[in-house]
Order: C-alpha cells, then structure tokens, then sequence
C-alpha cells in the first residue's frame, strides 16, 4: 500500500483517520498511529488549552507521525495555530475554509498541510494555496459537508483530474474493498471517520457508539442546509430541524434552535435524544466497536484480499 501519501507523511499504511468534533482526541490519534495509519486530533471540538494537552499526550502516547484537525472557522484560529507551531505539531488537515491564509504560516513552521475539499474546484483552490495534499470529501460523510451534494464515487475521479496533488478520498470508507475502490478512482489513500469514531478508542459517549449501531440504511440525512450543511442521525432533536426547514425557518432562527454544545451533547454525553448526532451514512454497515489496531489490521486484510480477486468481466 505504500505510495505518495505514505511517503509524504511517513507512515505505513495510507490511512488517515478523520479529525471529528468529540470522537478524535490524542487516544484514537495515537492508536492509529501506532498501527500505521495517521491519527489526527479533532481541534474543532476543543479549546485552545485542551488542545494543548491532547497534543503533549499524543506526542507522548507515540513516536511515530500524527497530525491535527483544524476547522478554519474555529472562532480562535490564530491561537490555535500558534499551540500548533508553539508545541512543534508536525501535519495538519484544514478544512472549512480557505487553505491560503494559514498554508504559508504553517509551512513556514515546518508543518506538512493536507486541506478537506468537496469539489474539484475547491481543489484546484488548494493547489495555488500551496498545500501539499488534499482530501476529497463525498457527500456520504459524517458532520459538516459540501453543499455541492457530490458523492465520493463522483467526487474522486474529478478532483483528480483537477490537481496532481496527493489525494485521499472520504465520504462512506470503512472497509478495505473500499479502500481499493477509492484508489481505483484515482485516490493515494483515504481519510476515514465513522468507521474510527465506532472504536474503542473514540472519544465519544458509549450511548452514542451503541446507537450507531443500531442505523439502518437511511437514519442519517444531511440538514441545517442555510448553515453548514451537517449529516445527522434522526432523533427528535433532528425532526425539530427538519420541520423548521420545511417552514421556511431563516439562519438565524435555526442558530437560535441550535444553540450551543449540540454536538457536544449528543455525541460526548450521550444525549441521543436533543443532542446532534453526526455520523456518515456508512455507520449503517457496520456492527461492532473493534479496537484500533484489529481494525487496521482488518482493512489492511480486506484490502489485500480484495486486490487479489478476479474482477473480469
């Protein structure tokens, strides 16, 4: 499996796992690093002195390459990246954002940075950013998303005849044929999230790991469209969104219905009921919260398998 994602990075496996608000602290970060992947820490969903001390007990958990999560529209972005030079981080994924105001600023410190995109325009906006890897996010994934609504079938193919840059595809990854199918598309490896979050290893609540694995096919729907456009599970709180939707309800009333701390509240409290559950549409395929590393090791294996099947027609 080893290519230009593996290389640029300096990992085993071109596996990333997504950076996602309360499920992606410095554990699951370590332990994905540990078996060979890149583990990143999801900054969206902590202040600037936790992200602090998840970053010295990532760099303490491992020796080998991590990174972290950044959303652009994090309210305190300049003192986040200044922890991020400050404390030596040495990767970092943006996202929800233009890549050009902080790619100098980072590569000035030495940091390699990969930016999370949903159209092939966006990526070629990546390339003249500068930054050194970009990740193609379909409209399967978890959380916040493009309001393009490609999928990653589409998605891949198209951003990679939009850039020569290094490309890891997301959006509904969670198996090593599917791996396979991604880099078939044109991808150099993947970013994977819902698959991740359902781990040991994750930082979310036991509650919201035990009903996500109770999705069927068609529990998530992508909402909150006047927003930032946001894949979630059904629960009451999401039918309050959607029928606020339907209504015609403005951005600033759906911010009022919003509040603050709803991801929060569903994902790392538990709340399944008038907490936001963000989870990708692939949750519905999967049926057990292994470890990291029996996981990596799974999707390396299924990997291989896959690539060594007939598919002839």
């Amino acid at each position: 499996m080893n290519n230009r994602i593996s290389e640029l990075f300096g990992i085993e496996y071109p596996i990333v796992s997504g950076g996602m608000v309360w499920c992606s602290g410095w554990r699951l970060a370590a332990a994905v690093s540990e078996a060979g992947g890149l583990g990143l820490i999801g900054a969206g969903s902590l202040h600037p002195d936790d992200l602090r001390l998840h970053i010295r007990r990532c760099a303490a958990a491992t020796k080998k390459p991590w990174g972290v999560n950044v959303p652009l529209m994090y309210p305190q972005i300049d003192e986040v990246m200044k922890i991020i030079a400050d404390e030596g981080v040495k990767i970092v994924f943006t996202s929800a954002g233009s890549p050009k105001k902080w790619t100098s600023f980072l590569h000035d410190h030495g940091v390699l940075v990969a930016h999370v995109v949903s159209s092939s325009l966006f990526a070629r906006k990546c390339e003249e950013a500068g930054v050194d890897a970009v990740v193609a996010e379909g409209f399967e994934a978890g959380g916040h998303n493009g309001r393009e609504e490609t999928t990653t079938l589409c998605l891949i193919p198209a951003v990679r005849k939009a850039t020569s840059l290094p490309l890891l595809a997301a959006g509904g990854i969670a198996t090593g044929a599917g791996i396979l199918a991604a880099r078939a598309l044109g991808a150099d490896g993947v970013q994977i999230g819902t698959r991740f979050a359902l781990t040991q290893e994750s930082s979310a609540s036991e509650a919201f790991k035990a009903r996500c694995l109770e999705l069927k096919e068609g529990d998530t729907k992508l909402l909150l469209k006047k927003l930032s456009p946001t894949r979630m599970v059904k629960n009451p709180f999401f039918d309050a969104v959607e029928e606020a939707e339907a209504r015609g309800a403005s951005a600033d009333e759906l911010r009022d219905l919003l509040g603050k701390g709803r991801a929060k509240r569903g994902i790392f409290e538990g709340d399944l009921a008038e907490g936001q559950l963000e989870i990708g549409q692939i949750a519905a395929d999967i049926a057990d919260l292994p470890t990291v590393a029996d996981l990596m090791d799974r999707l390396v294996r299924e990997y291989r398998e896959a690539l060594e099947k007939d598919y002839s027609l």
